[in-house]
């Protein structure tokens, strides 16, 4: 990467390198749009006026640094690297990806090396790798959920559990590690709670009234009991998020779905979903399991940038 010459100005946006469905939405996911502003932001807490440390080191001299990964993980947020560098103006800093994103990685793999003002790269270390460390965990965590349920057809979800700030980086790379994307914040869809049917008056009512508000957006209704599963059918919701149901109870809603034929609505796995528990509830057959694990009990894989040579 030659921030002077690959990177797009200010007023563009990054080209996408990742489509992803997603569930909830029905639309595509590529790198979301305010990459930019989320790199702004932690540049401006971290540098504040100015990286006095830094200023130690001759403003002529040059670096050679390499990033180094010190567990097994998946690789995810070169695109908010590349934002660091190119937000601190450094047209001479060179960088060489040596895995593609969503890659896996070996514990001790060189995944990056820079060539560039050594005061740049130093003021760029933390920023770049607070965002590489935190998705790439978000990404290894969620392609490890995955995988154990990839016999099935089930699609895992995430949640709006999110790191403040970080809800759209999140949810990209819950889709880089192969899992899919719940509705991104309150304004895409509709998901219908106990609060608000009683504020309606009843399921069927709630649901025909967010029909009528925003015509084309999903529905989702939360159901605690087998008759508000069949209202819930009945009102021909898009999505019917199963709350706290047993493994016993799950598998009697998704036959009771498959009766209703071409009317059958998808059903969502939700409440106490544990890693123990993933395996055996994807394969009552439900669509879908929403799981705030993937982004909110993640952990931040280690990750260091190491200096090979100053001059």
């Amino acid at each position: 990467m030659n921030p002077s010459a690959d990177n797009p100005p200010d007023n563009q946006t990054h080209a996408p390198l990742h489509t992803v469905k997603s569930a909830m939405t029905k639309t595509l996911t590529t790198l979301p749009d305010d990459l930019s502003q989320t790199v702004s932001l932690a540049l401006a807490e971290d540098l504040g006026s100015g990286d006095i440390t830094a200023s130690l080191i001759d403003p002529k001299a040059s670096a050679h640094a390499s990033i180094i990964c010190r567990e097994d993980a998946v690789l995810c947020g070169q695109p908010w690297a590349e934002e660091v560098i190119r937000q601190l103006g450094a047209s001479a800093v060179t960088l060489e990806w040596l895995l593609t994103e969503g890659s896996d990685i070996s514990a001790n793999q060189t995944l990056a090396r820079f060539t560039g003002p050594a005061r740049t790269l130093l003021s760029a270390e933390r920023c770049m790798l607070n965002f590489l460390q935190t998705l790439s965990g978000t990404a290894t965590l969620s392609r490890e959920y995955a995988r154990l349920v990839a016999h099935t057809s089930c699609q895992l979800l995430d949640t709006r559990k999110t790191i403040p700030g970080l809800r759209t980086a999140q949810k990209y790379a819950v889709a880089i590690g192969g899992c899919g994307n719940h509705r991104m914040g309150l304004f895409d869809a509709f998901l219908i709670k106990e609060n608000h049917i009683s504020a309606c008056g009843s399921i069927t009512q709630a649901i025909s009234k967010a029909r009528d508000l925003a015509p084309g957006k999903p529905v989702e209704v939360e159901v605690e009991s087998f008759a508000e599963l069949d209202e819930a059918l009945d009102a021909a919701a898009d999505i019917i998020m199963l709350d706290n149901f047993s493994i016993a109870d799950m598998r009697d809603a998704v036959r009771r779905n498959i009766d209703r034929g071409e009317q059958r609505s998808r059903l969502e796995a939700s409440g106490g979903i544990t890693r123990q528990r993933l395996v055996e509830i994807a394969e009552t057959g439900v669509d879908y399991i929403s799981i705030g694990a993937l982004t909110k009990d993640l952990k931040a894989i280690d990750l260091s940038m190491r200096f090979d040579r100053l001059q």
